[in-house]
């Protein structure tokens, strides 16, 4: 199963589209900012299941602020983190992730890619696909075992131009 992991779009759909067409997701997360965002990206591939939360910037929330989704058989808990105080320190975060019995935490907000192994759980955060080189996070999730890359649309290289 791949999943391909977005955040922090703030209306900047390309970035997402060109993902979803270059990675060929199962499944796709998007973890705030803007929600609105995720549901015209739902509706561009409404055959790929998409799984959403709101973050800071969704003054009118359409869901619910975290999840806690099986997906390939790992449990996946998914915020976008301004309620843990992430800018801050990931304990909160994680703390919450590991009672829920999640594998995988994954958090925007900070717009910063971020990847570590804590409390025996994969935490991510695939940094602010709408803007700067447009990172986003593609995990694998084969025979029990997970993969993790962080990926981006736009090359280091182009930065020097």
């Amino acid at each position: 199963m791949k999943i391909l992991i977005l955040s922090d779009s703030h209306r900047n759909l390309e970035p997402m589209i060109e993902a979803v067409t270059l990675e060929k997701p199962d499944v796709i997360f998007h973890l705030g900012d803007l929600e609105s965002d995720a549901i015209e990206l739902n509706k561009k591939f409404p055959n790929i299941p998409m799984h959403s939360v709101p973050g800071n910037c969704d003054l009118l929330p359409f869901g619910v602020r975290k999840i806690l989704i099986t997906e390939g058989g790992k449990k996946i808990f998914a915020t976008h983190g301004h309620v843990y105080s992430v800018k801050s320190g990931l304990d909160g975060l994680i703390n919450t992730a590991a009672a829920a019995g999640a594998d995988v935490c994954l958090f925007g907000h900070t717009h910063i890619p971020y990847f570590a192994e804590a409390a025996d759980m994969l935490v991510i955060n695939p940094g602010a696909c709408g803007s700067g080189r447009h990172p986003y996070g593609v995990l694998i999730i084969e025979d029990g075992r997970m993969v993790y890359s962080q990926r981006q649309l736009v090359p280091e290289a182009e930065d020097n131009k």
